[in-house]
């Protein structure tokens, strides 16, 4: 991983076209090739990025990120001011308690708890910024992405966010639309779901641990 903190604009061309005016930022750019950049005031959250599979070039104070698709993300350097790299090694992957992988598992295994018609995907479907629970399909056929908490909090719908936007990217995959699934959900959780357009579902672990499978069974 290389961390860079510098003086740039960044400006992004592609879909639709975005610009940051210069000012003192966070690069970040990762062995799996994405970059993002960051501000000192939204937590993790970058203020754009690029997902991999892309490229960085360094043309003198220029930088330029590519994609397969000709996306760019051109990032124009001013001033470095700190230049680092660190080698992270293997990563051992998140741990859930119990409870919260097994209500992953299954909800997965009965996912027309979330509404009639729904198909399953994939369980952990895999991005550039970590795995998405539950990748499934409404009725409709649309893409859904589902995040799956014991205790449904803020940071869990700003991780849903995340991926919400990340997915929404992929043009195979788009429109993709959000569900927080939780056994408790806070309501200023619920509050910021709800104002993002994501739906929240409460579930019963009980009722899920005795409910027939959706799976299809000859006897």
């Amino acid at each position: 991983m290389r961390l860079v903190i510098a003086r740039c604009q960044v400006d992004y061309n592609g879909r639709l076209t975005a610009h940051l005016p210069m000012a003192t930022r966070l690069v970040l750019i990762k062995a799996d090739g994405s970059v993002s950049i960051h501000s000192d005031d939204r937590a993790y959250k970058p203020l754009n990025w690029m997902s991999p599979p892309c490229w960085l070039t360094e043309d003198g104070d220029t930088w330029t990120v590519r994609n397969k698709n000709g996306e760019q993300l051109i990032i124009t350097v001013d001033e470095v001011l700190h230049d680092s790299a660190h080698e992270l090694g293997a990563e051992p992957g998140l741990v859930k308690d119990g409870v919260e992988a097994h209500l992953q598992e299954l909800l997965a295994e009965h996912i027309t708890t979330l509404g009639e018609g729904y198909t399953l995907v994939r369980r952990e479907y895999p991005t550039a910024i970590g795995p998405v629970d539950i990748l499934c399909r409404d009725a409709e056929g649309a893409t859904v992405a589902v995040e799956v908490k014991r205790r449904g909090e803020l940071d869990g719908v700003e991780q849903l966010t995340r991926y919400l936007e990340l997915l929404n990217r992929d043009p195979l995959l788009a429109p993709v639309t959000g569900v927080f699934a939780a056994q408790q959900i806070k309501p200023q959780a619920r509050t910021l779901a709800e104002d993002r357009g994501i739906r929240c579902v409460t579930l019963d672990y009980d009722a899920l641990r005795g409910a027939d499978s959706d799976d299809l069974r000859l006897f």
